[in-house]
């Protein structure tokens, strides 16, 4: 399970997705995550799923890390779908006692569980795709305007960087632990749930102990390298918007536009 975790990973590549600014692809994301909050029928989110399959596409991303990044999130799905299957109320399709299934639930578990599954593979796609200098510039970028208020852009865009970027240190750190852990008797996959959250205790201080000091060596390396914040600082790679941003702005629009559009049709009304 640890080694399924994703987030923060950096594939290099040359897609169409790889070019385009990273401003560009925060925001697209940041759409992509409105979208499927605003679309309602089945028919909306089969047609965001065929959009997104078309963007891992032409990103080049191997689909089995687009999987790997969904599995680690699937025991939340089947919750999330095993409440709304049994909790939402409406015409039943199955009633014993005070279980019961609806049509409306099924409805709604589908629609649950699509929406979690588009919403990991979307944001994973900017991760993938995007470094963690980029992605820092990016950020940086979109909350410049707010400098003019005091707003610590540059610093809030170096700490959320430096916390996507250690994601796959701290994973692979914990994967060392509990491997030497196991080599020396103890066991994390049997038992209860109070038994499974002491066995954690052993994982959890060393991890602990090893991300502050981490995190200390990166402060002093930081400081010996003369960084005090964004002040005064240039930057190598200057952030442009190219055609190739435009072209994805409106390609996406109006793909938007046909899922928001289809996704909120009342299609039972419409075939009567």
């Amino acid at each position: 399970m640890i080694s399924d975790i994703t987030l923060g990973q950096y594939i290099p590549g040359n897609s169409v997705i790889h070019r385009l600014d990273p401003r560009t692809k925060i925001i697209l994301t940041i759409s992509l995550v409105v979208i499927l909050f605003i679309v309602n029928n089945i028919v909306g989110y089969l047609l965001t799923g065929v959009f997104i399959a078309l963007l891992i596409s032409s990103s080049k991303i191997p689909i089995k890390f687009i999987l790997k990044s969904i599995k680690p999130i699937y025991i939340f799905i089947i919750f999330t779908a095993v409440l709304n299957l049994f909790m939402t109320s409406g015409t039943y399709v199955f009633k014993y006692g005070w279980l019961h299934i609806t049509y409306e639930g099924i409805y709604a578990t589908i629609i649950m569980a699509l929406r979690l599954i588009y919403l990991v593979a979307g944001t994973s796609l900017m991760t993938y795709t995007t470094s963690p200098i980029v992605l820092t510039d990016g950020i940086e970028g979109l909350l410049k305007p707010l400098q003019k208020l005091k707003f610590p852009a540059h610093e809030l865009a170096m700490m959320m960087t430096i916390a996507l970027r250690f994601i796959p240190t701290i994973v692979e750190e914990t994967d060392k632990i509990m491997k030497a852990q196991s080599a020396r008797g103890a066991d994390f996959d049997t038992g209860g749930l109070i038994k499974k959250a002491k066995s954690m205790v052993p994982l959890l201080i060393p991890l602990f102990i090893s991300s502050f000091r981490r995190a200390d060596e990166l402060a002093l390396a930081m400081e010996c390298r003369g960084y005090h914040g964004g002040e005064g600082r240039t930057k190598l790679r200057q952030l442009k918007i190219t055609p190739l941003d435009v072209k994805a702005f409106l390609v996406f629009g109006i793909c938007s536009a046909i899922c928001i559009i289809v996704g909120n049709l009342d299609f039972i009304k419409f075939f009567r």
